[in-house]
């Protein structure tokens, strides 16, 4: 960033310095958490009053702070210090306005001091929010430099999920077959979902172990059917619900996902449709434009070419149904040109050139890529890769399932993503969660596959 100042001696009665900033929900977190402001009324998705709206006021402090951006980096610019400032507030601001922030010189002062008027004004229609007068020290050493940086903060939320939720919400609730949901993790997320209409659950497993979770959790379930069963039976009952159209997806509860899936890959009772079962986690990850969808991470261990024709597909597919119209897979290797020593990479670019001549479709499919060049524009123009993939992929396609676990851990645990997991290939989505799981990952997972069932079966989205 280059920043140069005014000094006093350089400074003009009537010189004047606009700064514009589109104001954020981002923003309004940040000053929350630096301020210890936490007024729900300043709190994207919170109703601060009771009204029943959600406000999204900019705080009034927030917008004054954009008076001393302008003083403290334009004009007079850095060395100013602040003497006195008067503010008269006339309107508010709110998340998604953008204001203009401006300051000019009013008079000089003796011993080095300089007022300025400052307004503040909604761009979209001219209006004042914010009238006053700043006296400040100008400063007399002249400032110029291009190397002034500060890290870069990134909130923790997770407005993509919060997106899908409300994708979501039109549906009519999705009947699901919950497999031996026995403890209160598995059990209460299955519930959360119902309560926010998303899945009708059929609660199959031991009775026993379901109602005392139910009890630990202090809710009661006698409103959602509860079939018996053990961890062999309930999955192969699972998928009988399916097929006499009772389930239109399945969920997994407390236990192992290789018992789950095991009835459901049977030639004549399972689920299967033609395709290879592929797994999708869906990356909410802070600071990222768009979800990030990593395959396979949790049932392919070391996918041959055919069954990677199946991962790619099954990602595109679930990218569509969750709002891409043109999702752009990047087929992950360590290097962006093909090695004949790097298997990896010789598949990439088998997948890349199948998906140009048809066999893979709905997306655009590019590999090999490495995981910089993948995701960051920066990156990828460093290398000299050009197309629509490189820098903006979506969906990360990975070698094997070690890479692929390693990656959605990475971010889970260092990025700080919720991840939502489904598998695909089979006749319905089945909802995978992990035992780690929040409550907002298993929620999401739920909306997902809502949203996917609903295109796959001409559901209106």
């Amino acid at each position: 960033m280059h920043l140069t100042n005014k000094t006093f001696d350089e400074m003009e009665i009537g010189q004047t310095q606009e700064l514009r900033r589109l104001v954020t929900a981002d923003d309004l977190y940040v000053f929350a958490n630096v301020s210890g402001n936490y007024n729900p009324m300043h709190l994207p998705e919170w109703d601060g009053d009771g009204d029943g709206h959600v406000e999204s006021v900019a705080p009034g402090m927030y917008i004054a702070s954009l008076i001393s951006a302008v003083l403290g980096t334009s004009l007079p610019g850095p060395g100013t210090s602040y003497r006195k400032q008067s503010i008269e507030f006339l309107d508010r601001v709110y998340a998604g306005e953008e204001v203009i922030c401006r300051v000019t010189v009013a008079d000089k002062l003796d011993g080095g001091l300089v007022v300025l008027d400052t307004d503040i004004r909604r761009a979209i229609d001219d209006a004042i929010v914010l009238t006053g007068q700043a006296t400040v020290a100008a400063p007399t050493q002249k400032f110029d430099r291009d190397d002034v940086d500060i890290p870069r903060l990134v909130v923790e939320r997770h407005k993509h999920f919060d997106a899908i939720l409300e994708k979501a919400r039109p549906l009519p609730s999705i009947p699901t077959a919950v497999v031996c949901p026995e403890d209160e993790k598995s059990l209460g997320g299955a519930i959360l979902a119902a309560e926010h209409s998303i899945i009708t659950p059929i609660l199959i497993g031991n009775r026993d172990k379901i109602l005392a979770a139910a009890q630990g959790l202090g809710i009661d379930i006698s409103r959602y059917e509860l079939l018996d069963g053990d961890h062999h039976s309930a999955p192969a009952l699972a998928c009988k619900l399916v097929h006499e159209g009772r389930a239109r997806a399945v969920m997994k509860g407390h236990l192992h996902t290789e018992d789950l899936l095991r009835p459901m890959v049977q030639r004549d009772t399972g689920l299967r449709i033609g395709k290879r079962f592929t797994h999708v986690f869906v990356m909410d990850v802070p600071g990222m434009p768009h979800p990030v969808m990593v395959t396979d991470a949790a049932i392919n261990i070391t996918p041959d070419l055919k069954t990677k024709v199946d991962i790619v597909q099954n990602a595109i597919d679930l990218s569509i149904s969750i709002g891409h119209d043109a999702p752009l897979a990047a087929i992950l290797s360590a290097v962006e040109t093909v090695n004949p020593d790097i298997p990896s990479s010789i598949d990439a670019a088998l997948l890349s050139k199948m998906a140009e001549r048809g066999q893979i479709t709905g997306g655009f499919v590019d590999g090999p890529l490495a995981m910089d060049n993948a995701v960051d524009i920066g990156a990828a123009r460093t290398k000299g890769l050009t197309g629509k993939v490189a820098g903006h992929a979506n969906i990360l396609v990975v070698p094997n399932i070690d890479a692929g676990n390693m990656l959605a851990k990475q971010l889970a645990f260092i990025s700080h993503a919720e991840g939502a997991g489904i598998v695909l290939g089979a006749k319905v989505p089945v909802i995978l969660n992990s035992r780690s799981d929040s409550s907002k990952s298993r929620l999401a997972s739920c909306a997902v596959a809502a949203l996917h069932q609903a295109r796959l079966s001409g559901g209106v989205l």
